[in-house]
């Protein structure tokens, strides 16, 4: 798959109007977070459209991209998860948004006090961003997105997370130096599976803990 300004463009309008079916389709206020994910991955890949058309650097729609890509998925993913999560589960999906709050602190950080840019590479794009401690950080990302889909309780959101987690393994290993970016798109397209799981939420408030 190659990527580029168009294939953006067009892959974002795609998922981000699948993204909004999701939110039409949710039935209990506790799902729109993650009902809504499609929609915010939609909208990142047309960002990414702008990166690409701005030719890469350090302008405004590459650091809108990397705080899309970074910090706000981190609490996103797993406060979203934990919110639409039974009773029985939300307990140990407390380790997740925790993780995904201190890793957004750091991530939040370090896009705010140093550069970020990105590099036109082919049919790819190639995010450079200085990160302390960037095993951890990398590591407390992964536990708060993939981490909370795989403990969620719910078998479609279980799937989801094994995707999206053999995803990263398969870009970290194809597209090293453009992980970032393949990823994004992958877990954008992946995103479309969740208006399967919108429509089969029960009606209703969920029971509280």
């Amino acid at each position: 798959m190659c990527w580029s300004a168009t294939a953006d463009l067009v892959a974002g309008t795609a998922v981000a109007a699948i993204g909004v079916a999701c939110v039409a389709c949710v039935r209990r206020a506790r799902d729109l977070p993650l009902a809504a994910l499609p929609l915010f991955l939609g909208v990142h890949q047309l960002v990414e459209s702008a990166v690409w058309r701005a030719g890469g650097g350090t302008g405004p729609a590459t650091l809108a991209w990397a705080v899309m890509a970074l910090p706000l998925p981190a609490v996103w993913v797993p406060l979203g998860v934990r919110l639409a999560a039974p009773p029985g589960a939300r307990r140990r999906l407390a380790a997740p948004l925790a993780a995904g709050a201190a890793t957004a602190a750091c991530l939040a950080y370090a896009l705010a006090t140093r550069p970020v840019a990105a590099e036109i590479r082919g049919h790819t794009l190639g995010y450079v961003v200085a990160l302390p401690y960037a095993p951890l950080v990398v590591a407390g990302y992964l536990l708060a997105t993939v981490g909370s889909l795989l403990l969620g309780g719910d078998p479609l959101l279980r799937g989801f997370g094994v995707l999206v987690g053999a995803g990263a393994v398969v870009c970290a290993v194809l597209w090293r130096l453009e992980f970032l970016s393949t990823w994004c798109a992958f877990a954008a397209v992946a995103a479309v599976g969740l208006l399967g799981w919108v429509r089969r939420r029960p009606r209703g408030p969920a029971a509280s803990t």
